[in-house]
């Protein structure tokens, strides 16, 4: 079974006076780029967070975002009530030696920063506990889209593979009527210079074998269905395989080309371009699977 690198999960809750949201999406890279993005009173968890998902996103461009509503009774700013009494009587000090009436001093103060300041939090191991199952919740359902990406991706698969297969397999009969031919071409080009009583027939077999044999594909054939049926063996019993499929794809490929630069001959070639055709679909989509 293999699974996709697009995914997307989502989980929401509430954690103590707060309604929280995760989400969890990926789109397809070489090698894991994690984002996150969590509110700052959580940040020391950060790294471990980290770690508990690239040991289960694998690979991927995924971003993790993490954001709560807060109430609306929820207190935010805290008032330094020190620093305005302080600032208070410099002002008022300064309003009475320049003779200066009715100063409204509380929203002159009130504009001076560290005046108003966020209220420090202290970091709640159980409402962390809580968030954890939110981004559990959200990665179980980002997991099972890429499951089921990845099935519809191996059905894409399995069907171009089958197409190779069965155009590989039709080569048969074209192989055999192109060395019937080459033999007939070769063969009545040498009658024309050569009568046929002096025409060496064991010196003609043995030309005949070594050319037939610069142009022979039965191992890039057997190369070419071994590596497919492996690629088949992957999608079944791989996980986490995508670097694997490419690279076999590639071999599928270079046994591919090697059979077209061989063919010498049209109806050979056509066969070759459709299983090029074929496997350019498969590469594409390869990109996409974990």
């Amino acid at each position: 079974m293999i699974r996709s690198m697009t995914g997307y999960g989502k989980a929401e809750g509430n954690v103590g006076t707060r309604k929280f949201t995760v989400e969890l999406k990926s789109l397809n890279s070489k090698q894991l780029d994690l984002n996150v993005r969590m509110p700052s009173l959580y940040k020391e968890k950060e790294m471990k967070l980290r770690k508990w998902l690239a040991d289960r996103v694998f690979r991927g461009k995924t971003d993790l975002s993490i954001y709560y509503e807060a109430d609306a009774a929820e207190k935010r700013m805290t008032i330094n009530k020190a620093l305005i009494s302080s600032f208070h009587e410099d002002l008022k000090e300064v309003a009475d030696q320049i003779g200066q009436q009715d100063v409204d001093y509380l929203s002159m103060i009130m504009r001076i920063p560290d005046v108003l300041k966020p209220e420090r939090e202290e970091l709640n191991e159980d409402e962390w506990s809580q968030i954890m199952k939110l981004i559990e919740q959200a990665f179980e359902m980002f997991n099972s889209y890429r499951v089921q990406e990845g099935a519809g991706l191996e059905e894409d698969f399995r069907g171009r593979i089958a197409k190779i297969q069965e155009l590989e397999g039709g080569l048969d009969d074209l192989i055999e009527q192109r060395i019937a031919r080459i033999k007939g071409r070769i063969s009545g080009n040498l009658e024309e210079f050569i009568e046929s009583e002096k025409l060496d027939k064991n010196r003609f077999e043995q030309e005949l074998i070594y050319y037939l044999e610069k142009i022979d594909v039965s191992e890039e054939r057997q190369r070419l269905k071994s590596n497919t049926d492996y690629f088949l063996d992957i999608l079944t019993n791989g996980n986490a395989q995508g670097k694997k499929l490419g690279f076999i794809s590639q071999e599928i490929g270079r046994e591919i080309n090697t059979l077209g630069s061989k063919a010498n001959d049209a109806e050979i070639q056509r066969g070759v371009i459709q299983m090029k055709d074929e496997l350019e679909k498969i590469k594409e989509q390869v990109l996409n699977v974990l």
